[in-house]
């Protein structure tokens, strides 16, 4: 058996180190030279709320070999069309690639190597990438899960068999309907991730903001009333059900949801927002795999989504140079409550 994660940079860094540590044979694949070149030279250094370091594999594009028997896919969807072509031929014949990425990228994948080879994960966790070969682990150790899982046409022992790779690092939930974990981390990464990079900040700036949190429940109702228009329920999120705790229809329900944003996401408040670290690097980010998604989900079912609108739009201008993330850009929301 032989294993690669593609694209491993903060989470990947993270997960490599895990899942080499347990003595499992995988490949930590990145594009950006300096990362992989410490990678070899020091090995994976995790920080952060845990602290090792293991010494890994770690190639360029180039250089790998292949076949694989799991692609663990960690780069972000921008080009998952060119991206999984370029895989494809790395697999073995019944090889699958376990994605955990963010927003629905399950079947567009399948649409390149089949439904029957394509597996989905939801990371209940963040990272931040320090460095080169450097990662900082922000989520709190006892608060670490994946829920995965795959197309009705996966064996289950490929299940089976991620599910035990990942479990190297934390507990995994198998998810029978995969699409409903979808959207609960959809809806958290529309909501603190989107709302954290409009800000500048990290996931607590928006739970610690009062402004912020009663906005942050206003883009999880509009979620819920997307996902719900659209045929889609929501999984539980480590055994929380979010549609009860965070739905309103009432203004003491509304205000009872802002109260509880902080304690919810405690453990998590340390995440930076990946987008906000693109943009802090100047790369493109995922806003439209994310907010975007909710966006166009919206439209197509009739469900008005002014928050999720004005998020893109912040973080598209931020993108452009036409502004920058920080905590005045909440007052842009004010006209929409």
């Amino acid at each position: 058996m032989k294993y690669a994660i593609y694209g491993a940079g903060s989470l990947g860094t993270v997960l490599g180190a895990y899942m080499t540590r347990a003595g499992k044979p995988v490949e930590l694949i990145n594009r950006n030279a300096a990362h992989v070149a410490a990678l070899r030279e020091k090995g994976a250094h995790v920080t952060g709320t845990v602290d090792m370091t293991v010494p890994v594999t770690a190639l360029l594009p180039g250089e790998m070999r292949g076949p694989y028997d799991v692609i663990f896919l960690m780069t972000k969807q921008l080009e998952n069309a060119q991206v999984v072509s370029f895989l494809k031929p790395f697999l073995t014949a019944d090889g699958v690639v376990a994605t955990l990425q963010n927003g629905l990228p399950e079947p567009g994948i399948a649409e390149i190597i089949g439904r029957e080879r394509t597996i989905g994960c939801v990371v209940e966790w963040g990272a931040t990438l320090a460095g080169p070969g450097e990662s900082v682990l922000t989520s709190s150790p006892d608060s670490l899960s994946f829920h995965m899982g795959g197309m009705p046409e996966v064996p289950a022992e490929k299940l089976a068999l991620v599910k035990e790779l990942l479990e190297t690092m934390c507990p995994v939930v198998i998810e029978q309907d995969l699409m409903a974990a979808r959207w609960s981390k959809l809806l958290i990464n529309a909501t603190f991730s989107g709302l954290g990079t409009v800000m500048g900040g990290l996931f607590g700036d928006v739970t610690g903001d009062k402004a912020a949190r009663r906005i942050a429940v206003r883009c999880m109702k509009e979620c819920i009333d997307v996902g719900h228009a659209a045929g889609f329920a929501f999984a539980p999120v480590q055994r929380k059900d979010i549609t009860k705790l965070f739905y309103y229809k009432s203004a003491p329900k509304r205000i009872f949801a802002e109260l509880l944003l902080p304690i919810a996401m405690k453990k998590h408040r340390g995440i930076e927002p990946s987008m906000l670290q693109d943009l802090k690097k100047g790369k493109p980010c995922e806003v439209d795999a994310i907010n975007g998604v909710m966006c166009a989900y919206g439209r197509k079912y009739g469900v008005p989504t002014p928050v999720n609108d004005k998020i893109v739009e912040i973080i598209k201008k931020a993108q452009a140079g036409e502004c920058a993330p920080g905590k005045e850009n909440l007052r842009q929301f004010d006209s929409l409550s």
